[in-house]
Formats: C-alpha cells, sequence, structure tokens
C-alpha cells in the first residue's frame, strides 16, 4: 500500500469510528425518570459513561475524580444488588436505607450528585463560552459546587487537576470527528444530565437526607 493510499485509509477509519456518545452503553437521555423517581439502574450505567469521559481528558491528575465517582457508584450499586425491590428508583433506595438508619448508599449518591453537578456545570460553561478553554470552565466549576464541600487538604488536588485539563479544541476532537454531530450530542446528553441533577438536588433538600454528610 502506498503512502497515499495509507492516508486516505486512515482517513476513512478516522471518519467512520463511532463517537463518545455512540460508545455509551447508556446515554442520561435513556434514564427513565417518572412519578416514582429516576430510575437507578440506568442512571449507574449512564454515570458509568460519564466517569470514561475523564480518560479523553488524559491526565493523571483527574483519576482522583474519577475515583471519587466510581467509588460512589459502587456505594449505590451494592445497596441496589441487595435490595433490589426496594432500590427500582434511587429516592426509593435513599428512603429505604434511611429507615434501616443507614446512609452509606446515602452518602454515595449525594456526592456522586456534587459530581455530576460539578460536570454539567463545567461543560455547560465551556458549550456556552466558545472561546473558553476547558482548564477555565473546570476551574470556574469547582469554584461553584465541589470547593465548599472539600477540606482545605482535598482542594489543592482538585485545582491541580483543573489546571491539567486538555486544550478544548483536542477534547472536542476526542469526542468525536463529526463536530456538528458532537454538539447535538452533548447539548442533549448535557441536558438530561442537568435535569436529573436539579431532581436530586431538590430530594435532597426537601427530605434533608443529605444533612451532615
Amino acid at each position: 500500500m502506498t503512502r497515499a493510499n495509507s492516508l486516505e485509509h486512515l482517513s476513512r477509519t478516522i471518519a467512520i469510528m463511532p463517537d463518545f456518545f455512540d460508545n455509551l452503553r447508556r446515554s442520561y437521555v435513556d434514564v427513565s425518570i417518572d412519578e416514582s423517581g429516576i430510575n437507578t439502574a440506568e442512571f449507574l450505567e449512564a454515570s458509568e459513561g460519564l466517569v470514561s469521559m475523564f480518560d479523553l481528558i488524559g491526565s493523571a491528575a483527574f483519576s482522583v475524580v474519577q475515583k471519587d465517582m466510581t467509588g460512589n457508584v459502587k456505594k449505590i450499586r451494592d445497596r441496589q444488588l441487595a435490595h433490589p425491590s426496594t432500590s427500582m428508583t434511587l429516592e426509593s433506595l435513599v428512603e429505604n436505607e434511611v429507615k434501616e438508619k443507614n446512609r452509606t448508599a446515602t452518602q454515595g449518591l449525594l456526592w456522586l450528585t456534587r459530581g455530576l453537578s460539578f460536570t454539567a456545570a463545567a461543560l455547560r460553561r465551556n458549550v456556552d463560552n466558545s472561546a473558553e478553554e476547558l482548564s477555565t470552565s473546570f476551574t470556574k466549576a469547582y469554584e461553584s459546587t465541589l470547593r465548599k464541600h472539600h477540606s482545605m487538604l482535598v482542594r489543592p488536588v482538585f485545582s491541580l487537576a483543573m489546571k491539567a485539563c486538555p486544550y478544548r479544541k483536542d477534547f472536542y476532537e476526542k469526542l468525536g470527528s463529526d463536530q456538528a454531530k458532537v454538539q447535538q450530542q452533548l447539548q442533549q446528553w448535557l441536558g438530561a444530565l442537568e435535569k436529573i441533577v436539579a431532581s436530586l438536588n431538590v430530594f435532597y433538600e426537601k427530605t434533608q437526607y443529605g444533612k451532615g454528610l
């Protein structure tokens, strides 16, 4: 194969590669929400997809963010697997756990919600400000969301991670080669994530189940 043919083949391969959102096992768009609450299994699957987004950032500094989110997903899933009939929705899972005077998964969901709120705020800021670099968007989002919940020892670790963000252009290219499609999918995914985060925040505020956590 000649060099020209090789480059042409590579170009075609890149063009047909599925983008990040096509590769997700489940998007937040496909998480069921009704009067009983947010579907637990679907939410966890979609959240695992969000955690994998940090792989695209490609910085070891973000491993602390991924580890925190993954640990909280596990707390929720452990509760779901142990009590499937009372954990169909996130709300019922928490309500039934609290009745047992146990708040392991309740705490896990609260902190996961905080992490999702941070991620959603960062991406929303970056999407709405086309000239802003990712490091600025994530830093500003951290200051307005997670920072107030972190100790003086944890804050510098997260601040370092924010500064390690890739350039905006590189990140979006990793999401997919068709940027028009990427933007459309990102807007839909992000809108669904924001709706879920808002619902969970209202739930915790109304019930006070997260008080002291």
